[in-house]
């Protein structure tokens, strides 16, 4: 927005990445320059503790493969929490699906041992800090165009973003942000040609994050947890791995409690399961079939966020009367 004030700004040349400062409620940009078609990689990590980075996993599952204008950047757990936001995607095709590219995919896919490739470029980038290789986790692919076919194999294709296209994420919290330029060129990740990418950071704007006010995903959950609550005290900073001798498992909600719980059925339903049973797509058993029947319907009536779950078979299931 022409009204933000620039704070930092620089051209980032393929084979390249930088490392910047963002602050809670500051915006940072990442912009095509040129003819476009390239796509960025990106890290962050909390500024104050970078043991919280940014998960694909975590925002995949909440967000699905491409997130976009709305969607959040989610920290790995056990913090679990969103860290960044996005403000405004003029393209739409971003990634998190996709690992980043190393040195050995090229080695092994394309005989190419010397190679540029997201992974070493965002541990230089990221060195400024005093982060090593591997701290590198796997990056948002912003501008990346994916996809899953038929066979359910994933596939890359063309670039579609424009000279001038961007997208904007506002920081939820103080991070340290790492995009970089992809070195993938032997790839349609970025139309099979490296090109530069613009960044800039800006004062941010309290509409940057009017519109995220009210998501129940900004709410503090017991689960999220903080160093302060890891079991292990001190926390281990050699590398070394070693056997604790005096270690005793305290596993949470260990032993499990298991309940019997009586269902009474009518005699339509009691047919209806007898039904069910004999078909087996949803369980050999009674209390197989009625735990699917139960828990595909109240996913659908009640669980709050993204709902994981086969729509056909569940509707094949509690839909029958």
């Amino acid at each position: 927005m022409s009204d933000r004030k620039l704070l930092y700004e620089q051209v980032m040349e393929p084979a390249t990445g930088k490392a910047v400062e963002l602050l809670a409620g500051q915006v940072l940009r990442i912009e095509q320059v040129g003819k476009g078609g390239q796509c960025a990689d990106f890290n962050c990590f909390n500024l104050h503790d970078y043991k919280e980075h940014f998960h694909t996993g975590r925002t995949r599952h909440m967000h699905g493969m491409h997130p976009t204008t709305g969607d959040f950047l989610w920290s790995a757990p056990p913090r679990d929490r969103p860290i960044a936001a996005i403000v405004t995607d003029t393209v739409g095709t971003n990634d998190v699906l996709y690992p980043r590219c190393s040195g050995l995919l090229f080695e092994y896919q394309f005989g190419a041992p010397v190679h540029t490739n997201c992974h070493d470029i965002q541990a230089e980038a990221q060195r400024e800090y005093g982060l090593t290789s591997d701290d590198v986790h796997d990056s948002f692919n912003f501008f990346m165009h994916t996809g899953i076919d038929p066979a359910g194999h994933p596939f890359i294709a063309s670039n579609n973003a424009d000279e001038g296209d961007y997208v904007e994420i506002v920081a939820l919290i103080d991070l340290l942000a790492v995009p970089n330029v992809c070195g993938a060129d032997i790839m349609a990740t970025s139309n099979f040609e490296l090109k530069p990418l613009r960044i800039a950071v800006y004062e941010g704007h309290p509409r940057d994050l009017e519109q995220f006010g009210d998501r129940p995903e900004l709410g503090n959950f017991a689960t999220q947890l903080k160093t302060a609550d890891f079991a292990e005290r001190p926390i281990k900073v050699d590398r070394e791995l070693s056997k604790d001798p005096t270690f005793d498992a305290s596993f949470t909600n260990y032993p499990i409690s298991i309940t019997d719980v009586p269902v009474k059925l009518s005699p339509e339903h009691r047919t209806l399961l007898d039904e069910l049973v004999a078909d087996g797509e949803y369980g050999l058993s009674d209390a197989d079939v009625l735990r699917y029947i139960f828990f595909s319907w109240w996913i659908q009536q009640f669980m709050q966020g993204p709902r994981h779950l086969d729509q056909a078979a569940a509707d094949g299931a509690y839909k029958i009367r």
